[in-house]
């Protein structure tokens, strides 16, 4: 909890709403800029003593309940509601979630990164949409169930999906994969999703449940990855996990190292045109 700074933010952000904004009359003798901390405490329903240690940089530290209520008061958006909270010592409420829905420039972006595979997928490894070298590369899943789009089902469960990758490998994704899915369930509350994602996993295969019980939590952001692909062999990437505006999409990326073998392979992917239109 940073107190000064807490303290200034709130009181700049008080002296910037006017009492007309909230729904308050402007009278004749006001001098005060924006709202006193009395009509502050009234409206965000804690007391006026409060107001003012906090503004003062004195007092324990705000729940997370009055931080809502102050944040709703002083109509913050949230950039300012998130920087609040952070400053208050607490973790910031859980961003907006986009569901299924892909927003019309994240699937521009994807045509647009046409020399790099890039996927489009929910935080609990749905995928929702690839690009044309990334379907090439791993091939079509816009015709399967919506269970079999989820990358840690197919780990888990399709024995085919693992021959793209080194044997040696196996274990360290396995635990990876099982490791990023702990961080998303708990980020989401153990949500229904979430939930039956992971108890289905937990009776279909017997190495997720043992990984599971490990209680191991790790995002994963970015690795390197080999893959070996049927037809150009096998290619070596940097594997990037870029957050989106929605808390529950990811775009994925996969990257050769400059003047790597994985270039060339890359190309010649590209020349086979190996793809299947329209996979979204």
């Amino acid at each position: 909890m940073d107190r000064e700074k807490l303290a200034d933010f709130l009181r700049r952000s008080r002296e910037r709403l006017g009492p007309d904004e909230v729904g308050l009359e402007v009278g004749p003798r006001r001098r005060t800029p924006g709202l006193r901390r009395e009509e502050l405490a009234q409206l965000a329903g804690v007391s006026a003593d409060y107001v003012m240690r906090i503004e003062q940089a004195r007092g324990s530290q705000p729940s997370t309940q009055i931080l809502a209520a102050l944040a709703r008061t002083l109509r913050l958006n949230a950039d300012e509601r998130d920087h609040l909270y952070l400053l208050a010592g607490h973790r910031p409420p859980e961003g907006p979630r986009a569901g299924e829905e892909i927003r019309p420039a994240l699937l521009y972006l994807l045509d647009r990164l046409g020399d790099t595979p890039a996927q489009l997928l929910t935080d609990l490894g749905d995928l929702l949409a690839q690009n044309a070298l990334a379907e090439a590369l791993f091939g079509c899943v816009c015709d399967l169930a919506e269970r079999d789009r989820n990358i840690a089902w197919r780990w888990f469960t399709m024995p085919s999906v693992r021959a793209a990758y080194p044997a040696e490998e196996h274990d360290d994704l396995s635990r990876e994969r099982v490791a990023d899915l702990r961080a998303a369930a708990t980020r989401r509350g153990y949500d229904r999703a979430s939930t039956a994602l992971v108890d289905e996993l937990t009776t279909a295969s017997p190495e997720f449940a043992d990984l599971w019980q490990r209680h191991e939590v790790a995002v994963r952001r970015r690795s390197r990855l080999r893959i070996v692909h049927p037809i150009v062999g096998p290619i070596e990437f940097d594997f990037e996990m870029l957050r989106t505006d929605s808390e529950d999409q990811r775009l994925r990326m996969f990257t050769p190292p400059p003047g790597s073998a994985g270039v060339e392979a890359l190309e010649r992917l590209r020349a086979l045109e190996i793809t299947h239109a329209g996979c979204r």
